[in-house]
Parts: structure tokens; C-alpha cells; sequence
């Protein structure tokens, strides 16, 4: 399969999925057409006051589907038009991540948000409208299966996946306990596109790890930034700042991000209080917001601090490694970014169904877009296969040089 004759020119992405309790309702009363046959009439309370849009051709179509498709009886497919065309406008922002869900496709997201559910242990965004693997999670069933950044999934068991919605694709890929899954995958290193079979598992992330190496670098791996992450880093600080180390690495490498305020806590640790961590952009007049340091601020002038980032650093990720280096607390080393920055907000459309739109981006202390080409390193080290299998990180060996200076 040809993967160049797939891609549209999408290249927009999710950073925190805030589901929100706000409703709202859309509907149109038109009806236009040459002769009576293209009259439709649709009732809503919500209509709104100005179009900017000409809906003749629309109301002109769904008149000619009604006079021309062979069958007398459409009932049936009524209301499911309503939803495809609602799906169709959602298309149409070029955003991958905003889309509508009908009433099944809203009970699945809604199940698979809240309930227990078998996954592979991966995150994934969506890139050129390819699903692509942003990092599969430490000692997952997807880590432990090969499964590697940047790898593109086309296809998931017999369902090929090339300009499906994301969260469609997470749904094929979600399933039972103990199932398998085959995943179809291009990797860039890779001729031909990879089967690779995953069983389903509860899946587990750890959260954080530490080591003090005999040269004097302590390294903090950060593996999210969920919940109990702000907890976990200021322990692991607190053993950073025991050890008399002053040379520290965070690694959030294969990172895929979490929670904002997660991100903005740990960032805190590193900047005085009313710094400028990250700006949350809406569209329009209305005013961004700025998330500013608490102050916690330990790290003393005296200290070395590199960051190692690659393209399975993501989100909340990206926010704390671009604010630390545009502050110039930190270097960064490894590879650019994911380039995850947009946020979406859940919207219900009826009771059964929802929309999920973008409805703000992140930017830098600097004002500089995240989704646009993400994080750029100030030391670019190639990672390559070879290096794994021979188990050589070049990447943490740069960091320790820069901090031993060598």
C-alpha cells in the first residue's frame, strides 16, 4: 500500500480532553428548490439568526436523494441523514479531532471513557490523516509486542483505518481482556508495512523512576502527568536535592502527556512564582489564558538541568520542556516533539448524541504554537534502530556529557 496516495494535509493535534457539561443545539428551516419536490422543512427552537452560509445546495440534494433513490420508503434513514450531515459539517474543519457521534458511536466513546476496557497500552494522534503511535507506554502490551513511536497504523485486524476518525480507530483497537489484535503498521525504517499482534491487557502506566548514577547525574524518568504525578516528581526532587547531586536530567522521552495542571505543578518546581508556563488560545475576541508558575522554585542557580525529548514527548510534555527552555532553566536534547496542542471539549448535541470540537490551542511562554512542528531540541541526536538493539542511548550519553561537560 502506497501510503502517499492516503494523506490529506492535516496537521492539528490533541493536548487534554476536557469533557465539559456544556449543551448546545443547531438547526435550520429551509427549503428551496425548483419545484416542490426539493421543499424540506426542518423544526428547531435553536435556529440560529445569521447564516453565512448559502444552504440551497444542501436542502437542493436532500430534495433530490428524496425524489430520486429508487425505494419508496426512506424513513428509515431519515434522522441517520441528519447525523451524516452533521458528521460531514464536523469534516469539513479539517480538524481530526473534531467529529460528531451518533447515538452508537456516542454510547462506545462514553463506555470507553468511564468503564474498564482492555487496551494495548499506547498513545496515539493523528497525523496527515494517519493514525500514528505518539509512544506506546512502558512495559505494555504494545511495548513488549515492538510497537514504536511514529509507526502509522493502516490497518486493525481486517478493517483498514487510512482517514478514520481517532477515536473510531481507539474504539477497533480496545476490546476484551485477553483478546488479540492485529495491527498493520508503516515504520519509516521499513519497506514493507508490519503485522504485529498485541493481546489486550488492563493496562498499568508507571508513573516515575529514579537513579544516581556513580558519575553524580540523577535522573528523574517521567512516564506521565496524571493525577498522582505532581506527588511522585516532588519526591523524586526531594531525593535529587539529598543526594547533594547538582546535575539532573528529566527524561520524558515516549511521554505522551496527561494532565495540564500536572504539568504546570512540576513546572513550578523550577521557576518563581507568576512565570509564564503555558497560554491557552481561543479563537475570536476572547482573551487567552495564561498558566503561571506557583512559585515552588528549589532549583538553585547552581544546578545543571537537561531535558531529553523525542517524538513520543507529547502534551503536557511538550508544555514543560518548552517552558523550561524558553525560561532557560533547562537544554533540551533527543529529537523534536510530537507536536500535541489543541484542546477539545465534549459537547452534547441530543441526550444520545455529542460533538467533541477543538476548541483552543497551547502555546509557549513565548507564543509559540505546540501543533505547529512542536518542540525542537537545542541537540538533535539520532536514536536509531541499531542503537536500541545494541542497547545504546545516545541521547541520555549527550545529556551527561553536556552536564559533565564534556
Amino acid at each position: 500500500m502506497n501510503i502517499r496516495t492516503h494523506r490529506k494535509f492535516w496537521q492539528q493535534f490533541v493536548i487534554v480532553t476536557i469533557l465539559a457539561g456544556a449543551t448546545f443545539g443547531i438547526g435550520f428551516y429551509a427549503g428551496a428548490g425548483q419545484d416542490d419536490t426539493y421543499v424540506v422543512r426542518l423544526e428547531s427552537s435553536d435556529t440560529p439568526d445569521t447564516l453565512l452560509a448559502d444552504f440551497g445546495p444542501f436542502w437542493r440534494a436532500w430534495g433530490v436523494l428524496n425524489a430520486k433513490f429508487p425505494f419508496e420508503d426512506t424513513a428509515p434513514i431519515e434522522q441517520a441523514r441528519v447525523w451524516g450531515a452533521i458528521k460531514g459539517l464536523a469534516d469539513a474543519y479539517g480538524d481530526p479531532y473534531t467529529t460528531f457521534f451518533d447515538p452508537q458511536e456516542s454510547e462506545r466513546f462514553e463506555s470507553n471513557i468511564s468503564g474498564e476496557f482492555g487496551g494495548v497500552g499506547m498513545e496515539v494522534g493523528s497525523r496527515d490523516g494517519l493514525i500514528t503511535v505518539i509512544s506506546p507506554l512502558k512495559d505494555t502490551p504494545a511495548y513488549k509486542a515492538g510497537i514504536k513511536a511514529g509507526d502509522k497504523i493502516i490497518q486493525v485486524d481486517d478493517t483498514v483505518v487510512v482517514d478514520t476518525p481517532i477515536d473510531e480507530v481507539i474504539s477497533f483497537i480496545r476490546g476484551e481482556v485477553g483478546s488479540d489484535v492485529k495491527l498493520t503498521i508503516v515504520r519509516d525504517s521499513q519497506d514493507e508495512p508490519l503485522e504485529i499482534t498485541v493481546t489486550r491487557a488492563i493496562i498499568n502506566v508507571p508513573t516515575i523512576e529514579t537513579e544516581l548514577r556513580d558519575n553524580g547525574v540523577f535522573i528523574i524518568s517521567l512516564y506521565n502527568f496524571y493525577a498522582q504525578s505532581p506527588e511522585k516528581f516532588r519526591d523524586a526532587l526531594a531525593k535529587f536535592l539529598e543526594s547533594g547531586s547538582d546535575k539532573l536530567i528529566i527524561d520524558v522521552r515516549g511521554n505522551p502527556g496527561g494532565f495540564l495542571e500536572a504539568s504546570v505543578d512540576i513546572a513550578s518546581w523550577f521557576l518563581s512564582e507568576g512565570k509564564p508556563i503555558v497560554r491557552e488560545e481561543f479563537g475570536g475576541d476572547e482573551q487567552e489564558i495564561v498558566y503561571r508558575s506557583k512559585g515552588y522554585n528549589v532549583f538553585n542557580n547552581n544546578s545543571k538541568l537537561v531535558m531529553l525529548v523525542d517524538g513520543g514527548s507529547a502534551s503536557a510534555s511538550e508544555i514543560l520542556a518548552g517552558a523550561l527552555s524558553e525560561h532557560g532553566i533547562a537544554t533540551l536534547v533527543g529529537a523534536t516533539t510530537f507536536g500535541k496542542g489543541s484542546v477539545q471539549e465534549l459537547v452534547k448535541i441530543t441526550p444520545e448524541t455529542s460533538l467533541k470540537v477543538t476548541v483552543a490551542k497551547w502555546l509557549t511562554p513565548d507564543g509559540n504554537s505546540i501543533s505547529e512542528g512542536g518542540i525542537e531540541p537545542d541537540y538533535i541526536v539520532e536514536f536509531t534502530d541499531e542503537d536500541i538493539e545494541n542497547d545504546i542511548d545516545t541521547q541520555l550519553e549527550k545529556a551527561v556529557d553536556i552536564l559533565l561537560g564534556e
